[in-house]
């Protein structure tokens, strides 16, 4: 009797120990599930957010793999994180999806987490193909006031690892929460973007142009290396304007802000200045550089032709003016003039257009001023 007694509170302890150690690993996994919901809920960028999903993720919910799928009709995702850097050959579980329906047809109405083998709940267009596919996953949908946002597919190459009747209480929560941020960050690149972006050629607005301007001078005068500006304005735009009227003013104006874009290097700077005309900031150009670079914009909008209603070409220009900003000694200059290198390339312009137009002048140099303490010392 005394055995049985023994043997019973044996197995009691078992189950207790058993449990006691259940809920302990439970605790741990929710502390970790809310530091990753408070880590979430406080970027506002949206790079930063794809970035510590697939970092945090995969650490947090002990992932093989993972897959972050997110509709993007419009491009605008895409154009969003190529503006903020991201570095989509390092997170290449980043799929962007042009087709938004997908989702409602895959994944259905019910908006619930899905859970079994790969292969009959996957689908190939939420998993990259260049990555291996998992044994078992769960696909969890990202919506927000009823609609889809995309959705994020968690891998392992555990067979019994995401089986059906298995409990989607975090997994549904982390959908939810992932749901807010990606709502919150699209707006808020969204309300960057108009506050520093030209809404009709997608480049850079005036306002970003000049906040940067003085951010890269001062680069300059910390490194010594030079900095060169150029004003760039479409020659005898306002007769396209009148010719063909201002939808295709319009449309030549992304046509030739496109150029531009593609003449340039990923740290270069162009922006819309108003009207027809655009500025351009090349860090660590020279005087020679510069003019180099804005004769191979010229030449590049020269070469193409914008076609228009009824197939008709129209061929643009540009003229362009080059100044450039010369630090002679390094740290030893706290003072900016903006204004004095956008007015010597403003100049230069002029006298291009003054020469026949669809050319480059060079306006010359501006040199950085000595700092007061350096002058006193």
């Amino acid at each position: 009797m005394n055995d049985d007694l023994e043997t019973q509170v044996c197995v009691l302890q078992s189950h207790l120990d058993g449990m006691i150690s259940r809920a302990k690993k439970n605790e741990e996994m929710l502390q970790q599930f809310q530091d990753l919901e408070m880590r979430l809920l406080s970027l506002n960028s949206l790079r930063e957010l794809i970035e510590h999903i697939n970092d945090d993720a995969k650490r947090v919910f002990n992932l093989d793999s993972l897959s972050v799928v997110l509709g993007d009709e419009k491009a605008e995702i895409r154009q969003f994180l190529v503006e903020d850097g991201f570095r989509f050959k390092r997170y290449q579980s980043l799929m962007l999806l042009a087709n938004t329906s997908l989702f409602k047809e895959k994944i259905g109405l019910s908006h619930r987490v899905h859970l079994g083998e790969a292969s009959s709940v996957l689908v190939k267009n939420f998993w990259p193909e260049n990555q291996k596919t998992p044994k078992t996953v769960a696909l969890i949908p990202l919506v927000r006031r009823g609609v889809y946002l995309g959705c994020m597919v968690f891998g392992s190459d555990d067979e019994a690892r995401f089986q059906f009747d298995l409990s989607t209480y975090f997994l549904e929560r982390l959908g939810k929460v992932l749901s807010v941020c990606v709502e919150n960050t699209l707006n808020y690149e969204q309300l960057r973007r108009s506050s520093l972006f030209d809404t009709l050629t997608g480049v850079n607005n005036r306002r970003f142009f000049e906040q940067r301007m003085d951010e890269e001078m001062m680069r300059s005068i910390r490194t010594g290396d030079c900095l060169s500006c150029l004003f760039i304005d479409i020659d005898f735009f306002k007769k396209v304007n009148d010719t063909f009227g201002h939808q295709v003013g319009d449309m030549a104006l992304r046509h030739v802000a496109e150029i531009l874009r593609s003449q340039l290097r990923s740290n270069d700077i162009l922006a819309r200045y108003g009207g027809e005309e655009f500025v351009v900031i090349l860090p660590t150009a020279e005087e020679k550089k510069g003019v180099e670079v804005a004769e191979r914009m010229r030449q590049a909008v020269a070469e193409a032709q914008l076609e228009v209603a009824d197939k008709e070409l129209v061929q643009l220009t540009v003229s362009i003016g080059v100044s450039t900003f010369v630090v002679e000694e390094s740290n030893t200059s706290d003072t900016l003039d903006r204004t004095a290198l956008i007015g010597l390339a403003d100049k230069a312009l002029y006298q291009a257009k003054k020469s026949g137009r669809n050319c480059v002048k060079g306006g010359g140099k501006v040199k950085s001023q000595p700092s007061r303490s350096k002058k006193v010392g």
